[in-house]
C-alpha cells in the first residue's frame, strides 16, 4: 500500500485557506492509495470549539475528502473538530474510502486535559480499525499515543499499522520520537505518525512526521518545520514474515479494558 504524508501548516479557523492548501500539496505529489492529514486539519487544534467547529452534514472539510477521495479513487484520512447531530462536540478523524464511498471515523479516546480539551469535547468510547486494501488500520488520534494500552493489538483488535494524527508542539517532540516508535515496536505494525508544522495561538509545530517500521526503523520521516509530502510503501507481506519469524505477538498478555 502506498501513504502519501500530508505535513500541513494550518491557518487559524480558516477552513477555505487550509482546504486550498491540503488540495495544493495534494497535487503536488504523486498517485498513493491513502493520504493522511493532520489532526484538526482545517481549523488548528481548537479546544473551544464553538464558533470553530461545524456540524457533519454542514462540513466543508469533510465534502472535499469525500470528493478528493472519489475523483482519486484513493482513502484519505485527518481528523476534524466538529458538533455531531446530538450537539456534542468530537475530534472525529474520518477515514473517507473513495473506492467503495464509505466513511469510518474514530472519535479521539484522550482528551488532551492538560490543554483543556476534555472540557468542550465528547471522548470516545470505541476504537475504530479500518480495513482497505488489505491492510487492518487502527486510527489514533494525537494524545492516543501516549496510552498503549487503548492502542494494544489484542484478540479482537488485531491490526497492521497504526495510522496518527496530530498537532504535537515542538516542545514536546522528544516524546513524539520515541512513542511512534514504541507503539510500532510493542505492537509488530507499521506506524504511520503525520504531525503539523507551523503556529498557533499556544505552540509551535515542528512537524516530523514519520513512517516506522514494526522493528522500531524510521522509513521515512518530514523534514521537520517544512510543508512536505512524503510518500512510502508499506508491504504487508513483510510484515506478516517478520511477525511470522519473530513471534513476539504470540507472547503477549491478555487483558480487557474498562471503559
Amino acid at each position: 500500500m502506498r501513504v502519501t504524508l500530508l505535513q500541513t501548516d494550518i491557518v487559524w479557523a480558516q477552513p477555505d485557506a487550509n482546504i486550498q492548501a491540503a488540495r495544493q500539496l495534494l497535487s503536488q505529489s504523486g498517485e498513493s492509495d491513502l493520504y493522511v492529514l493532520p489532526e484538526m486539519w482545517s481549523t488548528g487544534f481548537a479546544t473551544e470549539p464553538e464558533g470553530i467547529a461545524v456540524s457533519e452534514d454542514s462540513n466543508a472539510a469533510l465534502e472535499w475528502m469525500r470528493e478528493e477521495a472519489q475523483r482519486r479513487q484513493c482513502a484519505i484520512c485527518g481528523s476534524l473538530a466538529v458538533r455531531t447531530a446530538d450537539g456534542a462536540y468530537r475530534n472525529r478523524h474520518y477515514f473517507v474510502d473513495g473506492r467503495s464511498s464509505a466513511i469510518s471515523h474514530y472519535d479521539k479516546r484522550h482528551l488532551f486535559s492538560y490543554g483543556h480539551e476534555d472540557r468542550y469535547y465528547t471522548a470516545g468510547q470505541s476504537p475504530c480499525i479500518v480495513n482497505y486494501d488489505g491492510f487492518r488500520l487502527l486510527l489514533l488520534t494525537c494524545y492516543d499515543l501516549r496510552f498503549p494500552v487503548w492502542s494494544r493489538y489484542a484478540s479482537g483488535r488485531e491490526y497492521d499499522a497504526i495510522v496518527i494524527v496530530a498537532n504535537w508542539p515542538e516542545n514536546r517532540q522528544a516524546a513524539w520520537q520515541v512513542l511512534t516508535r514504541a507503539r510500532a515496536v510493542e505492537n509488530q505494525c507499521y506506524l504511520v505518525g503525520v504531525n503539523r508544522v507551523g503556529t498557533d495561538r499556544y505552540s509551535r509545530y515542528k512537524g516530523c512526521s514519520c513512517v516506522v517500521d514494526c522493528y522500531g526503523k524510521t522509513l521515512a520521516q518530514c523534514r521537520p518545520d517544512e510543508v512536505q509530502a512524503l510518500t512510502v510503501d508499506l508491504d504487508l507481506q513483510e510484515l506478516q514474515r517478520r511477525r511470522g519469524k519473530f513471534r513476539v505477538l504470540a507472547d503477549r498478555d491478555n487483558f480487557g479494558l474498562n471503559l
